[in-house]
């Protein structure tokens, strides 16, 4: 059967123009995921296209993944991205990855002793926030998960990203071998201290000396990662086959838009991505919160409302002239004054999302944004409310954002139809809502210290406005709700 690496492809499809037979594996990238496959891979390709050079991909998943692995090897690691803009198409053939590795396919010993190969320079991750197996309250390493039980007993055999990391190192120490950057691309706040902390702890749990050479030898750059990337369905990979002729079980289609922020602080060199149009700053994070709060945060807020209203895709809540006129004014006048960032024109940024956010080639499910919301809520909409509450300023849209939150995992859409929530406090929250009916359900619900810590709910000001949202989408709806919220 032909692939994407056998086949004669249409002229229109970009090809690597590169040499792949010069590619060695300098960076070992954790989660083969679809945002991956559309951002720092496809921009490491992009400069391998316009200048060559050796700083190939290699792909780890550990203990899921192995079809997609298998189908990835079996085309050469060849891979498809077709971008969808709303005046055309574009597919690429990304060539940048030179090999993968899978737990099952492979072996652990073997995925560990690759991040010991001497060339190795740069370890990257897009692992979700619960892959760094970090307690949200404390932002320290969770040494109740129990893959990090399972590493602090046996770690030389780890399963836990944290605890590859720490032994990966660990044994180029030994070896005498330079330590490598560890480079989180994950849509985190602070993500590259979110790593550190993960590792350092882990580490200090083995070996304080161990600890002490990885925080003076080892570099955790931060980042801002963007580019609206929805999961692959039968009907993009349909879509994908057309375009390029054949079929691909590893494209993904994504945005137009891309954009990467980089702390540029590397031990052990990195690719030029600044030829690709990456952003390499000193500071990241105020990016990183505009990013968070202007765009993931009216993205989470249309998520769970749209979903309650009966929206299933994004592009479908923009053509709700209430929606879009709610998702602009939340951005611009309660995400936008909590930001610090200079330099950068805030409405058009913010004209730029809703754009991004109509696009109708862009099928991005509301369910899909709406998972593991547990893990998002407080970096995209309670630390901007923190904010306002010291400020004595209006945040009613962010309230109805909470609430609506509070509404779609209480696992009903307003047509009673049950929600299959997803979320990493799927069985706490499901608990809380058994044991609670709707006039005290978000009383119950800020119980959860996890995502709302133990100031929040203390504050009658915060619990008062998100029991007057609670109510008014309880009365309302959710599109008559966001109408009232507007007209407040």
């Amino acid at each position: 059967m032909k692939t994407i690496a056998t086949a004669t492809l249409p002229d229109n499809v970009q090809q690597p123009q590169y040499d792949r037979q010069q590619l060695r594996s300098r960076i070992v990238h954790f989660g083969f995921g679809a945002f991956h496959r559309a951002h720092q891979a496809l921009l490491t390709d992009r400069v391998l296209n316009a200048k060559g050079g050796d700083w190939g991909l290699c792909e780890i998943s550990l203990f899921s993944g192995d079809v997609l692995m298998s189908q990835l090897r079996a085309q050469g690691n060849l891979y498809t991205v077709l971008e969808k803009g709303a005046d055309g198409n574009q597919p690429i053939i990304i060539g940048a990855v030179n090999e993968c590795l899978n737990a099952k396919l492979d072996s652990l010993a073997a995925i560990i002793e690759k991040f010991c190969e001497p060339q190795v320079a740069i370890v990257s991750l897009t692992i979700t926030e619960k892959g760094y197996c970090i307690d949200p309250a404390t932002g320290r390493l969770d040494v109740t998960q129990p893959r990090i039980v399972h590493d602090l007993e046996n770690p030389f055999e780890p399963h836990s990203a944290p605890g590859i990391l720490v032994e990966a190192l660990h044994r180029r120490r030994e070896r005498g071998l330079t330590p490598f950057t560890v480079l989180s691309c994950d849509n985190i706040p602070d993500n590259g201290h979110v790593v550190k902390n993960a590792v350092l702890g882990m580490a200090n749990k083995r070996s304080p000396e161990l600890a002490q050479w990885i925080d003076e030898h080892v570099s955790f750059p931060g980042t801002m990662v963007d580019r609206i990337v929805p999961a692959a369905t039968e009907e993009s990979l349909a879509e994908i086959t057309e375009a390029v002729g054949v079929y691909d079980p590893c494209a993904i289609s994504c945005e137009p838009f891309i954009q990467w922020v980089v702390e540029d602080n590397f031990v052990a060199g990195r690719p030029e991505w600044e030829i690709a149009g990456v952003q390499m700053v000193s500071d990241v994070l105020p990016w990183e919160q505009m990013k968070l709060r202007m765009l993931n945060g009216s993205h989470s807020f249309l998520a769970y409302l749209g979903y309650l209203a009966g929206y299933e895709h994004i592009s479908d809540c923009m053509q709700d002239s209430d929606f879009r006129r709610a998702a602009l004014r939340l951005m611009m006048q309660e995400q936008a004054p909590t930001l610090r960032i200079t330099g950068v024109d805030l409405q058009a940024y913010a004209d730029s999302l809703i754009t991004r956010f109509t696009n109708p080639a862009l099928k991005h499910r509301t369910w899909q944004i709406a998972m593991d919301g547990s893990q998002k809520l407080p970096q995209r909409m309670l630390e901007g409310i923190r904010i306002h509450l010291q400020q004595g300023s209006d945040w009613s849209l962010l309230a109805l954002g909470v609430a609506g939150w509070m509404r779609y995992v209480s696992g009903k859409d307003e047509c009673g139809n049950a929600i299959d929530v997803r979320d990493p406090l799927a069985e706490k929250i499901q608990a809380i809502v058994a044991n609670s009916d709707e006039a005290d359900r978000v009383t119950a619900l800020l119980t959860l210290s996890e995502i709302f810590a133990t100031d929040l709910p203390q504050n009658t000001v915060f619990v008062s406005q998100i029991q007057q949202a609670w109510q008014r989408l309880a009365d309302q709806g959710a599109r008559q709700a966001i109408i009232s919220t507007l007209n407040i």
